[in-house]
């Protein structure tokens, strides 16, 4: 298919992404009686409207986002407020907060879902390599693993006092426990116990920080690239909730690193390299599109929760303060923050693309 129907689901897959974001916004307040004014799927002229129940729907032809309109609510003038009861104004801070945390809730949530789906179809081994069985593919010779006895199809069971059941859960209990380590395998139907020592390594984390990592010198045991990993209905929830909870944390850390400059912000990315990364794993298949769906959709949810005016995280600092001392903060203090609120995420956005046609050109 040309590239042109990828960049089509590409597209589409965000705006998917980013219409559960205001579901959850629009869910929680018509819950707390906000009347929403008009809820949004993309922007620009519409192409279709249509009031249901007091909200008007809207298809517009930039898929880019979309947003919700509470009453009450204008982000280009934050100022005009509604007293009525069924504004977003005349809720206490905590129904807003709740209002305001719905959004990137709901793309947790949906996240979530994605992958118990994919867990429940065969995920694919490139998307859950750390999820495969715990046997032993190959030994490095002269390593710890090797000088201990380690054989290829030995199945790891236990290290430590830690219970193995998939391998991601051998690199984790091994930096964890302390040398010398007990190995508890299974060969040729008997349990062996084997013990060695670590071995100390530089290496590269994820942010390509330079850290030290203990190693013992194996690799797991993959007779085909392109097999799936198959989960039962429980396994799957516990896989769904890992990669969910792993994915908030990776993204949250590196927010932070990037922030303090331990990460170089050349790795901050703007909406090309988000396409491209959409289409290119749309190309592989649909479980690989749900795959980097979920990391994207977990992605919104956590830079929406970041505390700057503009975005969800900010309007929360606002109401937690006043929340705490009772009184609405100063109308010209509101606005010069929201103001460099938006000139910041400007900037972003621009530094985003600057590093995408960067990263372009070099390539």
């Amino acid at each position: 298919m040309s590239i042109i129907f990828y960049i089509i689901i590409a597209f589409l897959a965000l705006t998917v992404l980013v219409f559960f974001h205001e579901l959850g916004h629009f869910l929680v307040a018509r819950y707390f009686g906000v009347k929403v004014e008009r809820f949004s799927i993309g922007f620009g002229t519409p192409i279709f409207k249509k009031v249901i129940n007091g909200t008007e729907w809207v298809f517009a032809p930039i898929l880019v986002g979309g947003y919700v309109k509470m009453k009450g609510q204008d982000d280009l003038n934050p100022l005009a407020k509604s007293s009525d009861p069924d504004s977003y104004n005349s809720k206490k801070p905590w129904q807003k907060i709740l209002i305001l945390l719905a959004g990137p809730f709901a793309n947790l949530i949906l996240a979530f879902f994605i992958y118990l789906f994919i867990a429940l179809n065969g995920a694919p081994i490139t998307t859950a390599s750390g999820y495969i069985a715990p046997i032993v593919g190959e030994v490095a010779k002269d390593s710890p693993a090797f000088k201990a006895g380690l054989k290829e199809g030995d199945r790891i069971v236990k290290v430590g006092n830690f219970d193995i059941k998939y391998w991601y859960q051998i690199t984790k209990s091994i930096q964890k426990s302390k040398d010398p380590i007990t190995l508890v395998i299974i060969r040729d139907g008997k349990r062996e116990v084997l013990t060695l020592n670590t071995k100390v390594v530089d290496g590269k984390n994820v942010y390509g920080e330079s850290i030290k990592r203990r190693i013992i010198g194996i690799r797991p045991k993959i007779t085909n690239i392109n097999s799936k990993i198959d989960f039962g209905f429980v396994d799957a929830i516990k896989y769904a909730y890992n990669e969910t909870i792993n994915a908030t944390m990776l993204i949250s850390k590196g927010v932070g690193k990037v922030a303090t400059g331990e990460v170089d912000s050349k790795n901050i990315g703007g909406a090309i390299t988000i396409f491209d990364l959409i289409q290119k794993f749309a190309q592989k298949g649909f479980l690989y599109l749900l795959f980097i769906m979920a990391l994207i959709s977990v992605n919104l949810g956590v830079l929406n929760l970041l505390p700057i005016p503009a975005l969800d995280g900010g309007h929360i600092m606002f109401n937690l303060y006043e929340l705490v001392t009772r009184r609405e903060l100063n109308e010209r203090v509101y606005m010069t923050l929201t103001a460099m609120g938006w000139a910041f995420l400007l900037f972003l956005m621009f530094f985003g693309l600057y590093n995408d046609v960067n990263r372009l050109w070099l390539h």
